[in-house]
């Protein structure tokens, strides 16, 4: 069930095959640009460079960035950030209606939390091979135990995601400062 785009503008979604829009793709490139910019945040900040934001009605009403560090807390996730104040933006817990854009697939706490709060869409940029729970690991926003799931589409700006991540790890290990 998850919609894996390729060059061609075509998603693939339960097996099949088809055509999505060139204006959809568009806003999900947009969309995962400005989560791009939240990721940016927490590289100036030191922190694992993730970015999200939530759009409701096509305008952006959350934004998050990792604050781990920043923050001391395990929890303070992109994602759960975004939701947070998605949540308080909306006056309520359950956010129907409303796409999550991440830079990274969410890992298990994210994936339940979208979950939990009644998101509609993800979209997110790169795999996490080590974490991932939406593709590589796990599948909990589509687990049909579960009472709710998400249509997910992932690989938009991939590269890009990607590239942030690579840099980031790849300075961390070739400085003093490595306690990631």
């Amino acid at each position: 069930m998850i919609l894996h785009l390729s060059v061609f503008g075509l998603v693939s979604f339960a097996g099949k095959t088809t055509e999505i829009s060139m204006n959809s793709y568009k806003e999900d490139q947009q969309f995962i640009k400005a989560a791009i910019d939240q990721a940016n945040i927490a590289l100036e900040n030191g922190d694992v460079p993730i970015g999200a934001v939530i759009v409701h009605q096509n305008k952006i009403i959350a934004k998050g960035y990792n604050q781990r560090h920043k923050l001391n807390d395990p929890t303070a996730h992109a994602e759960i950030i975004a939701i947070t104040a998605a949540a308080e933006y909306i006056g309520n817990w359950r956010l129907h209606g409303c796409t999550i854009y991440v830079t990274l697939e969410p890992c298990p706490m994210c994936a339940g939390a979208l979950v939990l709060a009644r998101i509609d869409r993800l979209v997110y940029g790169c795999d996490d091979p080590k974490a991932g729970a939406v593709k590589s690991l796990y599948n909990i926003v589509q687990d049909t135990r579960l009472n709710h799931r998400l249509e997910v589409t992932n690989g938009i700006l991939a590269d890009e995601c990607s590239a942030i991540l690579t840099d980031f790890f790849k300075k961390k290990r070739n400085s003093t400062d490595n306690d990631f």
